[in-house]
């Protein structure tokens, strides 16, 4: 081999080395990044049932202004966790961990009703590509920003949540970039790691059927659960278990 390509071969070597030893390691860190709409507190039931299992539950409060914002986000909270992470990702982060789930420290990745890009797609792009499950998006005056409609936030986004609930949901939405919504994905992680999704077959913010499509293209491991949109809140036990059993198969 010639002497100057010996250190791009060492350092694709350790590269390498490092994500086997991550897939190997016991996984207790799971880092959680909320999709657009909600944040992360709406995680509040599924990752106290989690932590209750034993793990270290991170959320990422990502600012939903940029992809590249909201990797960078994510990859300030991986920085942070000592061995292997599983990240989840709901909605519109589905984009965000098939970009930072390349870092050699991530062990697998959980779609939860969200996005799974393939390289040059975009959020707008799968949205596109089946009928809409909802109609209730609306842009600011700008055009800058997207938001649901809260006179349908709760039959859209959280039907099956208690109204209460879906109302404050709706008030406390997080508005999204629609220059996030437009960027294009880079080669996805799911490419090279393990990974699971969960179906909300109540879904009227994704049409369900996409979410199947993306998970059987990127060979994830289903699970579909009759649920709306908001499925970790409302079903907080059964998506628990789902990253609970990503979690000890990513290790394997």
């Amino acid at each position: 081999m010639h002497h100057r390509l010996m250190p791009k071969f060492a350092l694709a070597l350790a590269t390498a080395l490092i994500a086997f030893a991550a897939q190997a390691a016991e996984v207790k860190n799971i880092v959680i990044v909320h999709g657009a709409l909600a944040d992360g507190s709406a995680w509040r039931r599924a990752t106290d049932i989690l932590e209750s299992r034993g793990f270290n539950v991170t959320i990422v409060q990502e600012p939903i202004t940029s992809l590249a914002d909201d990797v960078a986000a994510t990859t300030r909270v991986l920085d942070l966790q000592q061995g292997p992470s599983l990240l989840v990702g709901h909605s519109y982060s589905g984009m965000v961990i098939s970009e930072a789930g390349n870092r050699p420290d991530v062990a697998g990745l959980v779609y939860v009703a969200a996005f799974q890009p393939e390289k040059g797609e975009s959020l707008l792009d799968l949205a596109g590509s089946k009928p809409p499950a909802g109609n209730g998006i609306k842009a600011t005056k700008d055009g800058a920003f997207l938001y649901l409609d809260p006179t349908v936030f709760g039959q859209d986004f959280a039907g099956d949540l208690p109204r209460e609930d879906a109302a404050f949901m709706a008030r406390s939405q997080v508005f999204a970039a629609k220059a996030a919504f437009a960027a294009k994905a880079s080669e996805p992680a799911w490419k090279t790691k393990k990974s699971w999704s969960i179906v909300a077959t109540q879904d009227r913010s994704i049409n369900p059927d996409l979410e199947r499509d993306m998970a059987k293209r990127a060979g994830s491991a289903v699970t579909e659960i009759a649920a709306s949109h908001a499925v970790f809140a409302s079903q907080p036990e059964k998506v628990a278990d789902v990253i609970e059993q990503a979690a000890r198969q990513s290790a394997k």
